[in-house]
This record gives structure tokens, C-alpha cells and sequence, in this order.
């Protein structure tokens, strides 16, 4: 593959950093919430996690081209604290995804003509919308004092889509079937 624009490729640098650090991120919390008592929650944290690890993975291929260093620069969410603190972390992160970073980037690769990375950063941004109704719904249990009521969670290994429940026969965002769904 390969980035022919610079802008696009920085784009897709800054959300391949911001996308490893969500990965590792939310798999320190995973550890945190099952320490506290959560393990639905960190369940559901680890599958995250992955996601967030398929859109790196996907990032990182559409960069294509050669090795070489560059200096990447991501917004990311810092800290460890308890469970509901780091919810509302994780759901501000992604919010700043569905919100900012994710439509300009999206708009870009479309402007540039870079359709490979459209893609990814489209691919992206429709998991980020359901990770950060399901970080809200984990925060809302948490402040109760109860675990999600969430008993698996299933990625989509082609673009990350996350299905909580049980996986669709077509994934609905790159139109991958059931058996790339993997279950957490």
C-alpha cells in the first residue's frame, strides 16, 4: 500500500499512536476493574482494547512504504485511578475521536483521494461511537456499584466494529462475515 499526501500520512501516524496507546491504556484498566471487583467491566475493556489494536493495525498498513522514523504526536487520555474514573476517561477519549479527530482525518484522506485510508479512519470512527456508549453504560453501572450486564463482547478483526451480546451474521460496518468476529 502506501500514502502518496503528507497530511494524510500524518493523520494516519497520530491515529495509529493514539489507537496503540487506547490499546494498552484500557488493557492497565481491565486489570484495575477486576481488581475492584468488575469483571464484566474489564471484560469489556480488553475487548476495547483489542479493538482499538485493530484500528492500529489498520492505520499502520495503509501507511505502507518504508521504515523510517517519525515523531507522532496523539492526544491521549493519562492516569490510572479507580474504575469509574477511568470510564470517564475512556468515554471522553473516545468522544474526542467521534467528534474532532476522526471526521477532520476522514475528510482529509477523502479530499487527498487517499480512499485506503478514508476507509480505515471511516472503520474506525464507527467503533469509537459504540465504545463510547458502552464506556457511558459501565460508568452509569459503576456509580451504582454493579457490573455491566454484559456477558460477551465480539470485535470484528477486520475493522473492530464491537457487537456486545452476540455477533451479527454480516459485520454491518465493512461488511466482513461472522467468523471475523472474535469473541471476549
Amino acid at each position: 500500500m502506501g500514502v502518496k499526501n503528507a497530511l494524510t500520512a500524518e493523520n494516519l501516524r497520530s491515529a495509529y499512536g493514539g489507537e496503540s496507546m487506547a490499546h494498552m491504556r484500557y488493557l492497565i484498566w481491565s486489570d484495575i476493574a477486576e481488581k475492584e471487583g468488575f469483571p464484566k467491566i474489564a471484560k469489556l475493556l480488553r475487548a476495547i482494547s483489542f479493538s482499538e489494536w485493530v484500528h492500529a493495525r489498520n492505520h499502520f498498513t495503509i501507511l505502507g512504504g518504508g521504515i523510517g522514523d517519525h515523531l507522532v504526536a496523539s492526544g491521549a487520555v493519562f492516569g490510572v485511578g479507580k474504575t469509574a474514573d477511568n470510564l470517564t476517561g475512556g468515554f471522553r477519549g473516545e468522544e474526542f475521536e467521534i467528534d474532532q479527530m476522526y471526521p477532520v482525518y476522514l475528510h482529509t484522506a477523502e479530499f487527498q483521494g487517499e480512499k485506503a485510508a478514508a476507509r480505515t479512519f471511516g472503520w474506525a470512527l464507527e467503533a469509537e461511537k459504540i465504545h463510547a456508549r458502552l464506556f457511558h453504560e459501565a460508568h452509569e453501572a459503576v456509580k451504582s456499584g454493579k457490573d455491566v450486564g454484559i456477558d460477551a463482547i465480539f470485535i470484528c478483526d477486520i475493522c473492530g466494529h464491537t457487537a456486545p451480546g452476540s455477533a451479527p451474521q454480516q459485520c454491518p460496518v465493512c461488511k466482513a462475515g461472522r467468523d471475523a468476529y472474535r469473541e471476549f
